[in-house]
């Protein structure tokens, strides 16, 4: 018999979290969460359910009726788009300008796609130009993939531009909004997006581990021609379909025990984002960001993306020769409770991410991030 061991409840600091996220969660969101728990078949959760629904196609803006949050972070959103289009065999041309881009790579090739690589630099958005070219290049292609808003750097792409060039070549979309929700313009079916994924814990300002996630017909009438059958279980959405999807009879199918809790906080961030509207917190986000650029300019830091096409609620910016980027950061939770973002991949130790988003994004938060990045540099 093993010891018993001797571990007190764990308390966590309050702290403000600036990086690329989670992102400081909604009070009302926590609140949330800590009802009381009920069956997930329960009528009153699937009536919930039924609403979070249409809060998902609010925020997405669509009517696709394959809209639903996927019981797993946004990484699983990702993969639940990629398992559930791509076929063996099925060349998808994807578009890598960052660390999700690749990640994108990975997913084709592990349910047996072929991918076709669209490299775009660090801190670019993706250029449509190339896209086109490899379009023309691979008419056989079936997919487009790329990331709508670059958490690994900052940038911001065009995604109508790229989705009507999809369309021109008979291609569906596969587009990653995990960190473009509820913070930048996002327009799915007027855009004419067929697939597409974000995460609960960025601009939603919602607990970590939930994937809004959304199906067109057209993407719908794929999955259903599938010649073969979805990799994942848990991830068929076409078992999936009877547990979020209208049932007959008004009975909801058993798939898996949904994260109860957890789709009440996810209820109530969405709610908190209709209430303010889209396009109030789309402009929120930008007034912040001005704010923070503005400051962070005075400080003598430098923006990895250029303003064209950067993102307002994920800041990259390089970090000054001289500064050990580790001991800052570590300065900045010690001494502020405040938490940036280090950079990742090709900006690995050469740049910090300082996230706006949702509830993050507020005056209080740009000022304290201000005056203790100056602090801590000085």
């Amino acid at each position: 018999m093993l010891p018993v061991p001797q571990i007190s409840t764990f308390n966590p600091p309050r702290r403000i979290l600036m990086g690329p996220g989670p992102s400081d969660v909604y009070p009302e969101v926590l609140a949330a969460q800590a009802k009381p728990t009920i069956g997930h078949l329960d009528p009153l959760f699937v009536n919930m359910m039924d609403e979070l629904k249409q809060l998902i196609q609010y925020a997405f803006q669509t009517k696709n009726e394959m809209t639903l949050a996927v019981s797993a972070p946004g990484s699983a959103g990702m993969e639940t788009c990629f398992v559930n289009l791509v076929e063996p065999g099925e060349k998808v041309i994807v578009c890598r300008n960052g660390v999700f881009g690749e990640r994108m790579r990975q997913n084709v090739e592990r349910v047996g796609g072929v991918a076709v690589v669209v490299d775009n630099e660090w801190g670019q958005p993706v250029c449509p130009q190339a896209v086109e070219q490899a379009l023309v290049a691979h008419p056989d292609a079936k997919f487009l993939a790329f990331v709508h808003a670059e958490t690994s750097t900052g940038a911001l792409s065009d995604a109508q531009t790229l989705c009507t060039l999809a369309q021109l070549h008979n291609c569906l979309t596969i587009v990653d909004a995990v960190t473009s929700l509820g913070g930048v313009e996002l327009r799915v079916d007027e855009w004419g997006i067929d697939a597409i994924y974000s995460g609960s814990q960025k601009c939603l300002s919602c607990v970590p581990g939930l994937s809004p996630v959304s199906f067109s017909d057209k993407a719908v009438a794929k999955l259903k021609s599938r010649q073969t059958p979805v990799q994942s279980w848990f991830l068929d959405q076409t078992l999936v379909m009877g547990y979020w999807g209208n049932a007959a009879g008004g009975k909801r199918s058993y798939h898996h025990t949904a994260p109860v809790n957890a789709l009440y906080a996810l209820h109530e961030s969405f709610r908190v984002l209709a209430n303010e509207g889209l396009e109030n917190a789309w402009a929120r986000h930008h007034n912040m960001h001005v704010l923070l650029r503005d400051g962070l300019t005075q400080l003598g830091l430098r923006f990895v993306v250029d303003e064209a096409y950067r993102l307002p609620q994920l800041n990259a910016v390089y970090i000054p020769e001289g500064i050990d980027d580790a001991l800052v950061r570590k300065q900045l939770l010690e001494q502020y409770n405040l938490e940036i973002g280090a950079g990742l991949g090709a900006l690995a130790g050469k740049a910090w991410r300082i996230g706006l988003m949702g509830f993050g994004a507020r005056r209080e938060n740009v000022a304290l991030c201000l005056k203790a990045l100056e602090d801590v540099m000085r």
